[in-house]
């Protein structure tokens, strides 16, 4: 299966966001959040292997090649996942990311994500 342009673009659009939530992380000090010992070094050796792979994927979606299909659907997942575990820091009453472009991110990924799995759902039924 072919990933037409549309896909692509939205791709691209979500793996833009989800770095550009990395770097509102490190304003916000996630790694206090997630009580990683190390702080902000670790943070930033365990975001080389993140950005790597997003970048990678980003790669393989626009080769379209036969891993493209692969990698679109882990970005969708990686969105979710992030939305996912800031949702409980906000259930919990965390303070974090409540800027409003910070909360602005968090709702593109989850849209954006959404959008992928529907976009590609419409075309594996034509």
């Amino acid at each position: 299966m072919l990933l037409n342009s549309r896909l692509q673009v939205i791709f691209l659009l979500n793996a833009t966001v989800l770095i550009t939530h990395q770097i509102d992380a490190a304003f916000w000090h996630e790694w206090d959040l997630f009580h990683i010992p190390g702080g902000n070094q670790t943070n930033l050796l365990l975001n080389l292997p993140i950005i790597a792979l997003v970048l990678f994927a980003q790669g393989q979606v626009m080769a379209n090649n036969k891993t493209a299909l692969g990698y679109y659907k882990l970005i969708a997942f990686l969105g979710f996942l992030t939305v996912a575990i800031h949702s409980a820091f906000f259930a919990v009453g965390n303070e974090a990311f409540m800027q409003p472009v910070s909360i602005a991110l968090l709702i593109a990924t989850a849209l954006l994500s959404g959008m992928q799995l529907f976009l590609l759902r419409s075309i594996v039924h034509e």
